[in-house]
């Protein structure tokens, strides 16, 4: 490995770890200001209602999930949708960190929530700004630039 290599490599990692912590804080800005929708199915009736509102699209799915093929047919078409719609797109991995972020745990008797589809919304009644929407969005341009229509984000365990 040459040095521009391992510096490349390095930077990669330091970007990675800071869109990480990114896309944690715009989930917990936008669960505070109730902008999140989560769920498969609750995220496409949204988006059929109201496309304009959303700002960014998260996919999420962990390794034991990806052979899990009706699950891949709604992120086909979700990610066609986002696309026509403009909506910023990104997958990440990490489900148990993301339950963690947005609070979910095990609770007595009750079915956890579906995480593989969060949309963050940007409401009509006057908007919030979040230093993290920008840089995950910044980040998800730059990956379009470099014709990765899906970024990828790994959330890691704290």
């Amino acid at each position: 490995m040459t040095l521009e290599e391992l510096v490349a490599c390095a930077n990669t990692e330091k970007k990675m770890k800071s869109v990480s912590e990114a896309v944690e804080d715009l989930l917990v800005a936008a669960q505070r200001q109730g902008c999140l929708t989560v769920g498969v199915y609750e995220s496409a009736k949204l988006m059929n209602v109201d496309p304009d509102s959303v700002v960014l699209c998260l996919l999420a799915i962990d390794e034991e999930d990806e052979d899990d093929i009706a699950l891949q047919i709604h992120f086909t078409l979700i990610q066609a949708f986002c696309c026509d719609n403009d909506i910023n797109i990104l997958r990440v991995s990490g489900m148990e960190r993301l339950a963690a972020v947005l609070g979910e745990g095990p609770q007595d008797n009750a079915e956890p929530r579906d995480l593989h589809c969060i949309l963050v919304t940007n409401p009509h009644t006057g908007s919030w700004k979040s230093q993290g929407l920008a840089e995950v969005a910044t980040y998800c341009e730059e990956s379009r630039c470099n014709n990765q229509w899906v970024p990828y984000v790994a959330l890691q365990a704290r």
